[in-house]
């Protein structure tokens, strides 16, 4: 299967045109629309989003990969191996963590060129259809060239803010929730919020903090929105207490 991690949104042309790229050049492969509203713009939290999410899908899995406020610029473009997935996208850091996890990742700069290349949308021109093919079972060796991603050393293996905000104002960081014990307290948004295993756990209009079903730790509000009653947005800092 091919499945999209996007910041495109769902409204307007530009999922829509990916997802006939891949129509077209595998047209017996599944896509599956997992995000289309990754942080806008923002590939460091969107790396500690993608690196959750992805393990749920099974080997030979494809994964295109699109946060690219950098496109039209020198950033190469990738195809990266990494616990029998692959993955294709910008070389900006939205792989950086899917890598850092992995036992033996590999890594390609793509040197495939299509017929007409926007400036702009290489997530349609260029991602699209290396996915496809990457779905058909052609080798990433013949679409591209051994490299080393560009690193990122400097950023944590696990991120102390939040990367996400889902539909129903539910705050998700960067945190694995094995890095926390139960005991811990979060501060966010000026605010103190202790750990309940699940929303039932917790009074109508309380807040706390639970490992959600993809490992993070996500900051919730029991019939509320985190976002708004926490003043939380992306980007917004937690602080782990004791």
């Amino acid at each position: 299967m091919i499945v999209l991690f996007t910041d495109f949104g769902l409204a307007g042309p530009y999922t829509g045109q990916v997802t006939a790229v891949l129509r077209e050049t595998a047209p017996d492969v599944p896509v599956i629309q997992l995000f289309a509203d990754a942080p806008a713009g923002q590939p460091k939290p969107a790396a500690y989003l993608l690196a959750a999410y992805a393990t749920w899908f099974p080997a030979r899995t494809v994964l295109l990969c699109v946060v690219d406020p950098g496109v039209g610029s020198a950033r190469r473009g990738l195809i990266v191996e990494a616990a029998d997935r692959l993955y294709v996208g910008p070389d900006n850091g939205l792989f950086e963590v899917v890598l850092r996890r992995a036992a033996k990742p590999r890594c390609w700069e793509i040197s495939w060129q299509p017929p007409a290349l926007s400036a702009s949308f290489h997530g349609r021109d260029l991602f699209a259809p290396v996915a496809g093919r990457l779905a058909q079972g052609e080798a990433p060796s013949a679409l591209a060239s051994r490299a080393l991603p560009q690193g990122h050393p400097d950023w944590p293996d696990d991120l102390a803010e939040i990367v996400y905000i889902d539909h129903y104002g539910n705050a998700l960081t960067g945190l694995r929730g094995e890095c926390l014990p139960l005991s811990a307290g979060l501060l966010a948004g000026g605010h103190g919020v202790g750990h309940a295993p699940t929303f039932s756990a917790m009074p109508r209009g309380e807040a706390f903090w639970y490992v959600n079903s993809n490992g993070l730790v996500e900051i919730a509000v029991n019939a509320g929105r985190a976002d708004e009653t926490l003043g939380l947005a992306i980007g917004s800092e937690v602080i782990i207490l004791g």
